[in-house]
């Protein structure tokens, strides 16, 4: 039963991607410096337009005087739906 529990965590550290909106996803979590919520931006990538989503990403990451960029991420998110 240990070498079970073993390799399943070995097993989930090995990251496992099928589609490009899971891969956007991803790549957005790291350009925010958000890997907690990367489930949240792979579900919006799928959901919306995934490469709107990483521009927006990107010119927030190069933003230094934004301290929490996912929040600031997820306000212009509500802004631009607001329009």
């Amino acid at each position: 039963m240990k070498g079970y529990i073993e390799k399943l965590k070995k097993r989930a550290l090995k990251s496992r991607v099928y589609r490009k909106y899971q891969l956007i996803g991803l790549e957005i979590a790291r350009f925010l410096e958000d890997e907690k919520h990367k489930s949240l931006y792979i579900k919006l990538a799928k959901e919306g337009k995934p490469e709107k989503l990483l521009r927006i990403a990107k010119e927030i990451a190069e933003r230094k005087n934004v301290k929490n960029k996912g929040a600031y991420f997820m306000k212009l998110l509500q802004i631009i739906k607001g329009k």
